[in-house]
């Protein structure tokens, strides 16, 4: 069992409970969850608590931070994007805090979890829908149909579209889990592959480890950004209609 690279991906629970039937028990990823919400509670609000006209570099890590949320929205979904703000800062710093957590040895990486990133991509794609029919009534199903679509290809593109809408969260959620999973599977392959080997070989792999180890630190933060910024873009789209708004200008 320890042979396999995905042993530590397995799930066992701490605390079983049951409510109602449903199985809400406590494992190592609802643990990491909540230590990866308390680290980036403390964090920003120490930052926000400290603030000086000469930031320090709390500070100044939490200003560069919101404004990269800031241009983001701003970027995808203009100043009425804004409004969402809490909610994509929320998104980007807990998914950023979970990746970064994951890289510490004997800990877990809750984003390696397809059901933790099922449930951020669904949401936010719930969002976009729920946003897109409060802005635009009927004429949000627009987005089925991209503008400049001659009238007998109409019936072409609307399963297309459904089917490209309907594929979204499914392929924000799996790109998160995927990357987050194969990078420390890597790492496990080659950390073992280093204690097997010895001194004489275990060397060359442990090289390796490390690289990719340093590699992983910024896979984190670029991985928290792809997942952030697209869940900009489908909320941006709910906005604009794929451009409808554009052409209407």
């Amino acid at each position: 069992m320890e042979d396999n690279p995905l042993h530590p991906f397995e799930l066992h629970d701490w605390i079983p409970i049951a409510l109602g039937g449903l199985d809400i028990s406590i494992n190592k990823a609802v643990i990491f969850m909540w230590i990866a919400v308390s680290l980036a509670a403390v964090v920003m609000i120490m930052a926000g608590s400290s603030r000086k006209l000469v930031p320090g570099k709390l500070q100044n890590l939490a200003e560069i931070m919101v404004d990269f949320i800031r241009t983001m929205i701003m970027e995808t979904m203009g100043k009425e994007g804004m409004r969402f703000f809490p909610f994509i800062g929320t998104l980007f710093i807990f998914i950023l805090f979970c990746n970064l957590l994951g890289m510490i040895p004997g800990s877990y990486t809750v984003t390696s979890q397809i059901a933790v990133t099922a449930v951020f991509a669904f949401v936010v794609y719930g969002i976009s829908l729920v946003v897109g029919f409060m802005l635009h009534g009927v004429k949000f199903l627009g987005v089925l149909i991209p503008p400049g679509t001659p009238g007998w290809l109409v019936p072409l593109m609307i399963p297309i579209e459904i089917m490209s809408q309907l594929a979204r969260p499914i392929s924000l959620a799996v790109r998160l889990f995927a990357n987050m999973t194969a990078g420390h599977v890597l790492l496990g392959v080659l950390f073992g592959m280093a204690i097997s080997g010895g001194l004489l070989i275990g060397w060359l792999p442990f090289v390796f480890t490390v690289g990719i180890n340093v590699l992983e630190v910024g896979i984190a933060f670029i991985q928290a950004y792809i997942f952030t910024m697209l869940s900009c873009v489908y909320l941006g789209d709910a906005f604009h209609l794929h451009g409808h708004d554009d052409h209407a200008h």
